[in-house]
């Protein structure tokens, strides 16, 4: 039997904000309230996360401008790695460079190669303000880059260039979410 609740199991699923929304598009920000309004904020990102199928989701994902990411995310061992950060910073992104394909819930559907670090760290505090730091290696470490994009206004199509970002970008505007 578990111990605890099951983050986001008491939360409620929100409306995605997709590509396209100013609010993705705008660096977050800082979190000063740590009250009952930021718990709730983190349990509906992590119910909204699971409903979509999703590893990772920043606040400004869900329409909120706020720096705040959640994750359950495997690493490239299968390691399960399971948080949320607030007010984030990515401190360290370094190792090799991989292009791997990535997605993001606010392109439903679509993914494009991007290049990222197979090793990142990234501070903050808990929702109760506590110190955190996260290290990530490979596919985590990719997700960590991610959020901290979102949170400061990228979207991982800003990463991607050439044909890569032409083709992508193309598939965005012809999608059925597309405004």
């Amino acid at each position: 039997m578990r111990s605890g609740s099951i983050p986001g199991a008491s939360g409620r699923v929100r409306p995605l904000t997709l590509l396209g929304d100013p609010v993705l598009h705008t660096a977050c920000e800082e979190v000063t309230d740590f009250g009952p309004e930021l718990a709730r904020l983190i349990e509906d990102m992590y119910a909204t996360m699971y409903a979509a199928q999703g590893v990772g989701l920043a606040a400004n994902q869900i329409g909120v401008n706020r720096r705040v990411f959640v994750y359950d995310c495997p690493d490239d061992d299968d390691v399960r790695h399971l948080g949320h950060v607030v007010n984030p910073r990515l401190v360290v992104a370094d190792g090799v460079s991989v292009r791997g394909p990535e997605g993001c819930l606010s392109l439903p559907g679509l993914e494009a190669s991007t290049p990222r670090f197979d090793h990142a760290v990234v501070e903050g505090v808990t929702m109760l303000g506590e110190a955190v730091r996260v290290h990530g290696t490979g596919w985590f470490a990719r997700c960590l880059q991610h959020e901290c994009d979102h949170v400061e206004g990228g979207v991982y199509t800003d990463r991607v260039t050439g044909w890569r970002r032409r083709r992508v970008l193309r598939a965005a505007a012809k999608a059925s979410w597309s405004s």
